[in-house]
Formats: C-alpha cells, sequence, structure tokens
C-alpha cells in the first residue's frame, strides 16, 4: 500500500488489479460518469482523485446504492462549497438502505420460519409412514 500512497496517477490495469476488478468494469463506470481519466492518445490515466472515487463507487455497491445514487452523491460534492449538503444526503441514503436492509431480515426470518415448519411436517409425515412416530 506504500507504493501506491506515493503514485499520483494509475493505467487501468493497476486499478483494475488493485480493486480485483476488471478493465471492462473501469471503462464501464467511466461511461457512467463516475471516473474521468486523462488520455494519452488510447492510454487512460487515472488520478488520484479517480482512484478514490473507483474505491467509493465499490464501497457504495457493497452496501446496496445504485450507480445513479452514487453519482449523485459525486456530483453534489462536486458542486458543494462544504461537505455539509453531501453528507446529509449520504445519511439519507444510508437511512434508506439500512431499513431496506431491516426489512429484508425480517422477511428472511418469516421464511426461515415457515421452512422450519414444512421441513417439521415432512419429517412428521415421512417418520408415520416407516412407523417410527405414533400417529
Amino acid at each position: 500500500m506504500k507504493q501506491v500512497a506515493r503514485k499520483t496517477t494509475f493505467s487501468i490495469s493497476e486499478l483494475a488489479d488493485e480493486f480485483d476488478i476488471t478493465t471492462r468494469a473501469l471503462r464501464f463506470y467511466e461511461d457512467q460518469g463516475l471516473l474521468s481519466p486523462k488520455r494519452d492518445g488510447q492510454r487512460r490515466i487515472y488520478t488520484r482523485r479517480d482512484r478514490v472515487r473507483l474505491l467509493l463507487t465499490l464501497r457504495g455497491k457493497r452496501i446496496g446504492l445504485s450507480l445513479q445514487e452514487i453519482h449523485e452523491l459525486f456530483s453534489l460534492y462536486d458542486a458543494a462549497s462544504d461537505d455539509e449538503p453531501q453528507l446529509m444526503e449520504f445519511v439519507k441514503k444510508l437511512e434508506k438502505r439500512e431499513q431496506q436492509l431491516r426489512t429484508q431480515i425480517d422477511d428472511i426470518r418469516l421464511v426461515l420460519g415457515e421452512i422450519g415448519q414444512l421441513k417439521a411436517q415432512c419429517e412428521h409425515f415421512m417418520a408415520r409412514r416407516t412407523g417410527n412416530v405414533p400417529a
């Protein structure tokens, strides 16, 4: 990581290797306006800013934000004279995602309960057929 801290520019393959993603993914993020590498002919030259944006994009995706939501946060940050509007919007998005995940957890618990009941019914039925359990 020390070597990365000293670098100011990165090639597409360096970033792809560092973050274990494909170069195609990097080009896609560029097409979506999340990254804006400089060009040297056909060669893309990514800056430290692009690297940080890539890191934030991947983190945002991991917690379930859409690329559009990530792009909106970047746009807020770029336009704001201070960080507060961006941070407030980010907190709203995090709260929304947190609620979605809590709802999914509740749904999963419910489904697991139903699976447990069905499994027990099936096991009871099979045991009755083999005579291992009284009717």
